[in-house]
């Protein structure tokens, strides 16, 4: 290779680093522009991120409330004059922020090239999705429980349109995809890959009552926090890891076990002891699945070494030489040395999705997205449940999510947490029982339920059921 060939190879591969392509979006004059809609938690830690990088335009910011959108941008330390921009045209020539209530005047303004979905709100974020693909726009979808809902047809859907569709850098499942591919780009075979949290069997009847003092909040501590009771308690319940592990499924091509989650106690040092198969004495009921390990033993103690904040892959070595390999670069692995661990013990919600959304403008590169449908999340009684009730969804008082292979969700068809809002049960639903679809009266022409039963039909013959 001559020096000058050498040379220019080293710069095309320059050019691909997203660094420097953002600054020569830059001096070229034309930023890479990003659209938020819902300023709540996860919005407002992008923004303080956001505005730090150069070259990283964001053209405005939609919310029910431009006044919560405002308070949102001065707590993430925005000046005053930054978010000032009086329309789309304003922000495009000035590089200020537009604020505005009005969702899809944001995903048509011109200029727009990403839209960030972070509104938490299954048909909310269906409905955004489906309109910035109409746009042009790609899509961040924070919203995962949108993505649960109907991502794989989303996924197609902006394919055909040309753009990209993506789970959120800094969310888990984003996080743990990466950490998938890597271990299957290195050439091991992925046994088990997933997250931690805080569970205790319990926290599944947990509401939006109980659930501070399972945190061990005081009325203080809550009163000076922006603390969401629904959110939080999704969290405790179960619903989320649920929700977040049928991403994975969908992304990665693992297969949630027949039981859904157990969520056993486990700490960094006995990932490969526990998320292995049954077969070679962990608790895994298969190999290629997701799991979600508990920060807490079922007493209650915390787990020495526990991964609440993570995310881990188990992964195996394919002849002795790896194993040998393992052992002399400190690798943590069970007794046989053959499986093994790798995790990242921290994720940072939205301060981390600046590198989806450079990834996503610059590169065209998701950072996770459904390639089939695999993991559903059913709505499952959490008490009780009489004829009549209405039900609240998730986080609420009536039911939590749990996590089943897609097949075996569809086959007894149970109705998708997602749509379990704002819906009258027909039937009474014991505890611990799914709600199906005939439990409830839904209305067949609302948008939501239409895309769904699309990519149901859509996905069905992909859908194995264990």
């Amino acid at each position: 290779m001559t020096t000058g060939h050498r040379r220019r190879t080293v710069e095309k591969l320059m050019k691909g680093q997203l660094l420097q392509l953002l600054a020569a979006r830059a001096e070229s004059g034309h930023p890479l522009r990003v659209g938020l809609i819902g300023a709540g938690k996860f919005g407002t830690m992008f923004l303080s991120q956001a505005f730090r990088v150069p070259g990283l335009h964001v053209l405005g910011v939609a919310d029910l409330s431009t006044q919560r959108a405002a308070n949102a941008l001065r707590r993430a330390g925005w000046p005053q004059e930054q978010f000032a921009a009086r329309s789309f045209a304003d922000a495009l020539q000035t590089g200020a922020t537009h604020l505005t209530e009005d969702s899809e005047a944001l995903i048509k303004a011109d200029g727009l090239e990403v839209l960030v979905e972070a509104t938490g709100v299954p048909a909310t974020g269906l409905r955004h999705a489906l309109k910035a693909f109409e746009q042009g726009r790609h899509v961040i979808m924070v919203n995962v429980e949108a993505d649960v809902l109907a991502g794989p047809l989303l996924a197609e859907r902006a394919a055909a349109a040309g753009v990209v569709y993506s789970l959120a850098y800094g969310d888990q499942p984003a996080l743990i995809c990466e950490l998938v591919a890597w271990a299957r780009a290195c050439g091991f075979e992925v046994i088990c890959a997933g997250k931690g949290t805080k569970y205790l069997p319990v926290y599944h009847t947990s509401t939006p009552d109980t659930v501070w003092g399972y945190y061990g909040f005081s009325e203080e501590t809550v009163a000076q926090g922006d603390f969401n009771p629904r959110m939080f308690n999704s969290f405790l319940d179960g619903t989320k890891s649920a929700i977040e592990m049928a991403a994975v499924a969908n992304a990665t091509g693992l297969m949630p076990q027949p039981e859904g989650l157990r969520f056993p106690p486990c700490g960094v040092e006995d990932l490969p002891h526990i998320c292995r198969p049954q077969s070679e004495g962990g608790l895994l009921s298969q190999k290629g699945t997701v799991e979600v390990v508990s920060s807490l033993e079922r007493d209650g103690r915390p787990v020495r070494g526990n991964l609440r904040w993570g995310v881990y892959v188990t992964f195996a070595a394919p002849n002795d030489y790896v194993k040998r390999c393992f052992a002399e670069y400190g690798l943590v692995t069970d007794a046989t040395g053959r499986y093994a661990a790798m995790y990242k013990p921290y994720h940072l919600i939205g301060l981390e999705l600046n590198i989806s959304v450079l990834r996503v403008g610059l590169r065209g590169e998701a950072t996770g997205s459904p390639t089939g449908f695999r993991g559903d999340v059913v709505a499952t009684a959490k008490r009780d449940l009489a004829t009549g009730e209405l039900l609240d969804g998730e986080g609420g008082y009536c039911v939590y999510g749990k996590l089943m292979p897609a097949g075996q969700a569809l086959k007894s068809s149970a109705l998708p947490i997602g749509l379990a809002s704002n819906v009258k049960l027909k039937n009474k639903v014991a505890a611990g029982q799914p709600v199906r679809w005939s439990d409830v009266g839904y209305d067949e022409t609302e948008l939501t339920v239409q895309v769904r039963r699309e990519m149901e039909r859509r996905f069905t013959k992909n859908s194995p059921s264990s």
